[in-house]
């Protein structure tokens, strides 16, 4: 499918005409699938990324959007990207915590570093993320957070076991939050199950042959159920939704 094909608007387009979106690491894969999807529902979608400049720039221009860097290890970063976009847009109606980083170790090996250099970014960061979007949006009447934990935070895997403590710390992170920010800011999650990539490893492999939809998932399927959060009432709230293919009910 073609850039253009991607931004062809469907039947109920523009439901979200004329709001502000952040995406987190949505220079490529999952973000970037919500990104485009956004951007066919009408809205204006800030593409964050780290170090893929030239991948966010290109998925901006698809949106027709712009791209912020920053380093989501950094407190001071995060509060920067936030009082930039202020700057520009003056309001913020969702964000989508995506960016995420994912290493596999023996329990026995993981030192310091690597919990910190999977914590920083897939929790410290999507809290404090949530924290400045929250305060933003209540300057404007309310908003949306989604939160992208993942199938590992709903299963244990042996050795991931620190991916899978940041992932379901993001999941009881996001039933805290909805508590906190209602009723004018919901919270949601989205927990992806196996979607490969050019990369994905033998365990990997082994997952997709397990999923009951016999098949791994596609990254505009997540895109969709980000899009359902983004879009339903903010009555909704503080909710988990697997997009496996069955995977984690087994």
């Amino acid at each position: 499918m073609t850039e253009a094909a991607d931004r062809s608007l469907p039947p109920d387009a523009e439901a979200l005409r004329g709001q502000t979106m952040l995406v987190t690491g949505a220079a490529k894969r999952i973000g970037r699938a919500i990104a485009l999807r956004l951007a066919r529902e009408g809205a204006r979608v800030i593409i964050h990324y780290n170090g893929s400049e030239a991948e966010a720039r290109r998925t901006a221009a698809a949106c027709g959007g712009e791209a912020i860097q920053a380093n989501l290890e950094s407190v001071a970063e995060i509060d920067r990207l936030f009082a930039e976009l202020e700057s520009r847009y003056g309001r913020l109606d969702g964000l989508v915590n995506n960016a995420a980083r994912f290493t596999r170790f023996d329990p026995l090996t993981i030192t310091e570093r690597d919990w910190d250099f999977i914590h920083s970014v897939n929790l410290k960061a999507v809290f404090f993320c949530c924290r400045n979007a929250a305060r933003l949006m209540r300057k404007s009447g309310g908003g949306r957070i989604v939160n992208l934990s993942s199938l590992g935070g709903l299963r244990p895997w042996a050795e991931h076991a620190h991916y899978c403590a940041s992932k379901a710390g993001v999941i009881m992170l996001t039933r805290a939050l909805a508590k906190a920010f209602a009723p004018e800011i919901s919270v949601n999650s989205v927990a992806p199950g196996v979607i490969p990539f050019e990369d994905i490893d033998p365990e990997g492999l082994r997952l997709v042959a397990a999923t009951p939809a016999r098949r791994g998932g596609r990254p505009e399927e997540v895109a969709e159920a980000v899009l359902f959060f983004l879009k339903s009432s903010k009555f909704i709230t503080g909710q988990i939704l697997a997009v496996d293919g069955g995977l984690s009910q087994k």
